[in-house]
């Protein structure tokens, strides 16, 4: 019996990540990752702290001080934001729920840990490019080079289409339809598919970037690759749009003021698709949104720009005084984005 509860905690790490959250819940690659990586640093840390080894780690080891110590450690030593400490414990919500079901014996120690609560943090400012700084973004690529005509595409479609940055990376030619009428299948957030239109310029700059690298597009390969052939990355994605933001910074200095990455490509095409008149149920689903409420939030924010542009405004008739008083409707909190 001692042997079994001293390996209790191996086992249910297995069968939470071997059958529970890619079976049962069907979660992304990427989203699997995330959880091994905050449950290792989690058994790391308390493993240090109890000066012993993770192979002595039982559940009953890791306690709510334990962790609450460990997001202590998160923000204090490692640095990281509030954002990053809410998904490491989003990941230990989730293993502990798992064990709640699994050993009825910790549903009490289960429960105390599920009672930890997300840190809030304050709301930053939607930044986002406009239209005519994607253009300067655009214009400042080389295009006479290869990875120039790469990043051109890659950035054009990512403003096409909204996509996150793991939809682009993940991207394979025959998820492309070049042909009339153009379109993309992305798989988002727990591999949901979606069909998102492209302009036909964004079709002919893919159609010729592919034809250059030679790629097949009845096969499954990468659209975007990196110098040594592999898949591109997030993080060299990452790369590629602040190499062209700083160049394009000089064209356009508005660029130079704003806190800008490649999410912020997708606020992007949900402000210009909100300006141009199209409905925002209809930008949820281009973008992906599991709701329409994710999507108000451009409508809220291109409200307050436009009520903003008002108070700056010339009174069309000086001798009527009249007093205006904006009041910002009360928020319902809105669940965080998924990733």
């Amino acid at each position: 019996m001692k042997t079994e509860r001293s390996h209790s905690l191996g086992k249910a790490l297995r069968d939470f990540f071997g059958n529970y959250i890619r079976q049962l819940r069907g979660m992304s690659s990427h989203t699997v990752l995330s959880y091994r990586d905050s449950l290792k640093l989690l058994l790391i840390f308390v493993a240090g702290q109890k000066n012993t080894t993770v192979s002595e780690l039982r559940i009953e080891s890791i306690g709510v001080v334990d962790i609450i110590a460990f997001l202590d450690h998160l923000e204090t030593v490692r640095k990281n934001g509030i954002g990053t400490r809410n998904i490491r414990l989003s990941a230990i919500h989730s293993f502990f729920r798992y064990v709640a079901t699994l050993y009825p014996e910790h549903l009490d120690q289960s429960q105390r840990v599920l009672s930890i609560p997300f840190k809030r943090a304050s709301t930053r400012t939607i930044e986002y490019l406009e239209f005519e700084e994607i253009r300067a973004v655009l214009d400042v690529i080389d295009r006479s080079t290869t990875d120039g005509r790469r990043d051109y595409a890659l950035l054009a479609l990512m403003f096409n289409t909204g996509a996150r940055v793991q939809e682009i990376v993940d991207l394979k030619a025959t998820d492309l339809e070049l042909s009339s009428p153009f379109s993309v299948r992305l798989f988002g957030k727990g591999r949901k598919e979606r069909i998102c239109p492209i302009f036909p310029e964004t079709a002919q700059v893919l159609r010729e970037y592919l034809e250059e690298q030679g790629a097949d597009i009845r096969k499954p390969v990468a659209v975007f690759r990196n110098h040594v052939g592999g898949p591109l990355t997030r993080f060299g994605v990452r790369y590629i749009l602040a190499k062209h933001l700083r160049k394009a910074a000089g064209v356009r200095p508005s660029l130079g003021k704003k806190r800008l990455h490649p999410h912020s490509m997708r606020h992007s095409t949900a402000v210009y698709l909100l300006k141009s008149g199209v409905d925002p149920s209809s930008i949820a689903h281009w973008l992906g949104h599991v709701s329409v409420n994710t999507t108000n939030k451009y409508a809220r924010m291109d409200l307050e720009m436009k009520r903003e542009a008002l108070a700056k405004a010339k009174v069309l008739n000086a001798d009527v005084k009249t007093e205006f008083s904006w009041r910002k409707r009360p928020d319902i909190l809105e669940w965080l984005e998924s990733l």
